[in-house]
């Protein structure tokens, strides 16, 4: 991760804050402002980093390609980068919360929350990776919110079922394309396969001494989920709303291992950086399902759509049935999308304007109109029934084939 900050900084992309600030709004209000990368010297007196990847341009830059070609290229991934065992991590002091600036975001959160923490488990052979908010409840407990049916929240099921407790790392402060790695929905136990993928085809991993193996991080903390719940929430999730209060699993530490002068990493709740890590690991999947029924140019969750529910789909039409069965491969590569918008190649996807334009010029409500009802939708979105089914929408923005001459927009070129 430091090296990665340094690169941003050699391109003009962090802004130091050498004044005190604090963990309880502060820090948090001032990532809101921008996208910038914002680096820390003084967060109640420790380091930390926010809006590490809150724009497009740092994955591009950490993947190293250009921006426009970051869906394509993540589109290619096999998972299958090797994973280096490099012996037992060093250094393990007893759990103590209290020695990082966890930050609280909103005033009507439930407390102080761990964001970038990415939860390392282990079942078996098989080991998971993927990011789970954690409120903190005293120095060495927290309660995470484990979505059920997603893999760390089967692996438990699986642990207690046999009368033991799940053992877990937590790593805050790692390469953000590790981080990225656990946001995407992966083959069984390839998040760190993955991640070593997009680092160039190689990771470095450490074993805690509960066996769960780690890449290199700022901050590891080490422990076990067991039967224990708590009261979690409530918390801002990524529409900027609340999330309701749950009873959720508990995570209690034994250890922790810090690097000298770590940086701590928070990620603002509905911030630009959570919703790139919410959606952007979509993208590819939608471009591969899309390019299974037609030709498909290029794929954005939008920031309006909160990073999630709102994807608007480039497509090239072979024939005139292709648009809308591109919106149903949208909406089955990705459940919880709510809207989709397919376009031709000449719209720019990442314009707003461009995009209103192609739905004003070239949508007939009565033909170019997809309304599915009573399907699963995200959990997250405030108009969702009480058995979480939704209403999606799906609109056909593309030139009605054989027509395009009557669609051709005046220029210069």
């Amino acid at each position: 991760m430091r090296e990665f900050i340094e690169m941003m900084r050699r391109k003009g992309a962090v802004e130091d804050i050498r004044e005190p600030c604090s963990s309880v709004f502060d820090a948090p209000r001032r990532s809101k402002e921008n996208d910038t990368i914002l680096f820390f010297h003084d967060v109640d007196g420790h380091r930390a980093v926010m809006n590490l990847m809150a724009d497009r341009s740092a994955l591009a830059a950490a993947l190293g390609v250009e921006e426009r070609d970051l869906v394509p290229h993540l589109a290619k991934a096999t998972y299958s980068g090797r994973v280096v065992n490099a012996g037992p991590l060093q250094g393990g002091k007893p759990a103590d919360l209290s020695r990082l600036p966890i930050m609280k975001h909103f005033p009507g959160d439930a407390g102080r929350y761990i964001t970038a923490g990415i939860v390392f488990s282990r079942e078996g052979e098989i080991e998971n990776g993927s990011i789970h908010r954690m409120m903190v409840i005293d120095d060495t407990r927290v309660a995470a919110r484990l979505v059920e049916g997603r893999h760390t929240h089967t692996m438990l099921k699986t642990a207690l079922a046999r009368g033991e407790r799940l053992p877990v790392a937590v790593t805050i402060g790692t390469h953000p394309l590790v981080t990225f790695a656990s946001c995407t929905r992966v083959p069984v136990g390839k998040e760190l396969a993955y991640a070593a993928e997009l680092l160039g085809g190689e990771i470095t991993v450490r074993e805690c001494r509960n066996g769960i193996l780690v890449p290199d991080a700022e901050i590891v903390l080490e422990g076990y989920i067991g039967t224990e719940r708590a009261a979690e929430g409530p918390f801002v999730d990524i529409t900027g709303t609340y999330d309701p209060v749950r009873q959720e699993p508990v995570i209690e530490f034994t250890a922790m291992y810090l690097k000298a002068d770590p940086i701590y990493h928070g990620i603002l709740p509905a911030g630009n950086e959570h919703k790139l890590l919410m959606g952007a690991p979509y993208e590819p999947k939608i471009y591969r399902a899309v390019g299974e029924v037609t030709t498909v140019r290029d794929v954005l969750l939008t920031k309006g759509g909160a990073g999630y529910l709102h994807a608007v789909v480039q497509i090239r039409k072979n024939t005139q049935g292709d648009a809308k069965n591109a919106i149903m491969a949208a909406f089955a590569a990705h459940t919880s999308l709510k809207h989709v918008v397919v376009v031709d190649e000449d719209i720019d996807i990442y314009d707003p304007v461009d995009v209103e334009f192609a739905i004003a010029t070239r949508v007939r409500g009565d033909t170019d109109l997809m309304v599915i009802t009573g399907v699963r939708g995200s959990s997250l979105d405030p108009t969702r029934l009480a058995d979480g089914t939704n209403v999606k929408i799906g609109l056909d923005a593309t030139m009605v084939m054989g027509k395009e001459d009557e669609f051709v927009r005046a220029g210069w070129e």
